[in-house]
């Protein structure tokens, strides 16, 4: 097909739904916002292509800036989103900023805001968005909004849209006034107005400049003759980048974010983008009669699967009332046993007590008794006294070895119907999915959790899964008592589409339980078995390791992320040798975060390799650090600093005082207690363990984290996995606390991925 012929093509197509062939109103959801779900007002193109309402990007964008600082949190400004555009959308627009947020917190770095201080910082500009239409995150610049070019032509098709939808209601011409106000027959794109054919001809007058305006038919929909770039508002757009797929001008390719791009002419992109769509939409209409018969084909799935499916509930509803039969016979006839034993014992025990009320004075045996002795006749008192003697024994040893003629307990009646409801818990159709498992070594809670889970072995696809979690206790409650408010109640996330999902806005210091399940085909699989979580005593701090703070390039080896941080005995050590043998001291290299904190209470977390030959970690203030990275160290004495890891007095001399530092040192698979005195500060839980020394050597947990209440001025550490506190002491916070970690022979210490991926940019 040759180029007139295609445009020949295209432009039939044009005239066809412009004739009414093919009614506009059958293309409304292809003009509908998707996230206001109204149609488009002034839509913006996105860098991925898809459209959105320029208030919709907005909305979204302050949504968005709001969530970076204060997650899960409601405005109260009067100005901000949420209580000044109330819109049915703004739930739509929470969890699409919601998604984005978790998104960026464990895929990227820098794009959320974490307690902390950092060097010359300034207050961050939140401009990426959430695509509603791909759900990837679409980096604005610095521009913002102003960088995006309106989609006019979605915008003319929606106003003809509009128009065909109210063609009963006129457009009328802007100069008339009422009442002789007459109905528009054009509308000037220069001046943007509506004008009747007497006004049109009024205001623009042969030979006059206006008469050379563009007019088209009545609209209200006015836009530029002449597309605008965004980043140079004087320039007109001339050329297509082919990279970015958007129009730029020649400022943007000389110098601007396109220098390096494929561009083309407008007028070449203008014809090859006009040929593509010519060829679609032509496959599309030839392949029309094709379309049909699928149509048909799903008209007919949908028959068979409303039959099928009112099928399936009727042999479903079946089943269960054969159920529901074989469970009321077995009802009645257990009740029946029930009563017949119970009336049994009750026509034994009221027997008894007839007996029993006979021997009574002046009633039953006894009265009887009592008459018969008043018989004078002896051979009369001697038949009669005979059997009745004998009655009168039984009674008589009756009452002496008293036995209830029944038992009224019925512990045998007891039923256990635990294993039958676990078993109808368990009822499921055949289709439905094995439960998951989730994954303790993958899942990491903190004050936001990410929860992995495995999928069954039956490799059958699932449609989605459902977290569940609820808080078991709360802070500051013992162990013994849970929650009560809180503890019973399940709350469920949104459906998963993966192996993972993240659960946002956790209390501290609170045991949460959580559990999962799959969904095929609308059937649920049980749910997995419960686990268990700790959350942190403080929201999560971000940092990495610094890069600038001196450390030793020799001997301590930082990864390209700035995670992990390894020493290694390299040739250092040996150059070392002879200072060695002469009982000279070769120090710790020492690194610390490259994130300090002057306020507030703050958790991390991170491991230590168990190979690890001696790690001291914890926290040090600015001035301490200076002193650390600036001393010479390798002829420095075992007792010159306090802190330098031998096992001397002096350092237990140093723990007298409140110093601005507090090391841990681990080593060789062990945690190692610091010793204490009467007058140190550790707190009454670590006494005994800081006094006897038997209690001061710990197995290294295989996560270690460390709390820093800096208002409170005290330190915490904690094994990750259980958070159980395994140490605190007083430490003084003069000055910018930093997270300080020493190493000395070979050993690794990598940091969480959560606290590597909340780290604060500014």
């Amino acid at each position: 097909m040759s180029d007139s012929e295609d445009m020949t093509e295209f432009a039939s197509i044009v005239e066809r739904i412009e004739r009414g062939e093919v009614p506009i109103k059958n293309i409304e959801r292809e003009l509908i916002c998707p996230i206001c779900k109204e149609l488009f007002t002034h839509p913006l193109i996105l860098p991925c292509q898809h459209s959105v309402c320029h208030k919709c990007v907005r909305e979204l964008l302050m949504l968005n800036h709001e969530d970076s600082f204060d997650a899960g949190s409601e405005c109260s400004l009067p100005g901000s989103p949420r209580s000044r555009v109330p819109s049915p959308s703004m739930e739509r627009l929470d969890r699409l900023v919601r998604s984005a947020t978790v998104r960026r917190s464990f895929g990227s770095r820098g794009s959320i805001s974490s307690p902390g201080w950092r060097r010359g910082s300034v207050t961050p500009r939140v401009t990426t968005i959430p695509c509603p239409g791909c759900q990837h995150d679409i980096d604005l610049g610095e521009r913002g909004i102003s960088m995006l070019f309106r989609n006019f032509t979605l915008e003319s098709i929606v106003e003809r849209y509009r128009q065909a939808a109210r063609a009963a209601i006129a457009i009328m011409c802007n100069i008339c006034k009422p009442p002789q106000q007459q109905e528009a027959t054009k509308s000037c794109m220069d001046c943007k107005a509506s004008y009747c054919n007497e006004c049109f001809k009024l205001h623009h007058p042969w030979g006059t400049p206006k008469a050379q305006h563009e007019y088209v038919g009545p609209t209200t929909n006015f836009r530029p003759k002449v597309l605008m770039c965004p980043e140079h508002e004087m320039e007109k757009v001339n050329m297509y980048c082919e990279v970015c797929r958007r129009p730029v001008c020649h400022l943007c390719k000389l110098g601007g974010s396109h220098a390096n791009h494929k561009v083309t002419s407008m007028s070449s992109a203008y014809k090859i983008l006009k040929e593509k769509l010519a060829k679609s939409i032509h496959y599309l209409i030839s392949k029309e009669d094709q379309v049909r018969t699928q149509i048909t084909d799903l008209e007919l799935l949908i028959s068979q699967t409303e039959e099928n499916g009112q099928l399936a509930e009727r042999q479903a509803n079946e089943h269960f009332e054969r159920l529901f039969e074989t469970l009321q016979e077995r009802k009645s006839e257990m009740l029946r046993s029930i009563e017949q034993s119970r009336n049994r014992r009750l026509d034994h025990l009221k027997a008894q007590v007839e007996e029993y009320q006979g021997m009574l004075e002046n009633s039953g045996l006894v009265g009887y008794a009592q008459e018969v002795l008043k018989e004078t006749d002896q051979s009369c008192f001697v038949q009669t006294a005979k059997q009745l003697h004998t009655r009168i024994q039984k009674a008589t040893e009756s009452l002496r070895t008293f036995h209830p003629s029944a038992d009224p307990c019925f512990d045998e009646f007891v039923l256990d119907t635990s294993r039958e409801e676990t078993l109808l818990k368990e009822m499921c159709f055949g289709g439905v999915p094995d439960p998951p498992l989730i994954d303790l070594s993958s899942s990491k809670v903190y004050n936001e959790a990410s929860i992995c889970w495995r999928l069954s072995d039956d490799h059958l696809p699932t449609d989605h899964h459902v977290l569940e979690y609820r808080r078991i206790r709360g802070p500051s409650q013992p162990a013994s008592q849970e929650d009560g408010e809180d503890s019973g109640v399940w709350r469920a996330t949104e459906r998963v589409h993966g192996p993972s999902t993240v659960v946002c806005d956790l209390d501290p210091n609170s045991l949460y339980a959580f559990r999962v399940r799959s969904c095929r085909n609308s059937m649920f699989s049980p749910y997995s078995p419960e686990v268990t979580f700790h959350t942190p005593p403080a929201p999560a701090f971000g940092f990495l390791f610094s890069d600038k703070c001196g450390f030793s390039t020799e001997r301590l080896i930082l990864n390209n992320r700035r995670d992990t941080v390894e020493n290694v005995a390299g040739m250092a050590f040996l150059l070392a040798a002879d200072r060695v043998q002469t009982g000279s001291y070769i120090g710790l290299d020492y690194i610390i975060g490259d994130t300090g904190i002057s306020q507030g209470r703050h958790y991390w977390a991170f491991k230590v390799e168990p190979y690890s030959y001696m790690v001291k970690v914890g926290v040090a203030s600015d001035s301490k650090l200076i002193e650390w990275f600036h001393n010479p160290r390798d002829t420095s004495s075992p007792r010159y600093d306090h802190d330098s890891g031998h096992d001397s007095g002096s350092e237990d001399t140093c723990y007298e005082l409140s110093q601005p530092f507090t090391l841990l040192t681990l080593g060789m698979g062990k945690l190692f207690i610091p010793k204490a005195s009467s007058s140190s500060s550790v707190s009454s839980a670590n006494a005994t363990a800081a006094t006897d020394p038997g209690n001061r050597v710990l197995p290294m947990p295989q996560r270690l984290g460390v709390c820093l209440d800096y208002d409170a001025g005290r330190v915490y550490f904690y094994d990750a996995d259980t958070m159980r506190c395994l140490y605190e002491r007083q430490v003084d916070c003069s000055g910018t606390m930093y997270p300080a970690f020493g190493l000395m022979g070979s050993g690794k210490v990598q940091l969480e991925e959560f606290i590597t991926a909340k780290r604060l940019t500014f």
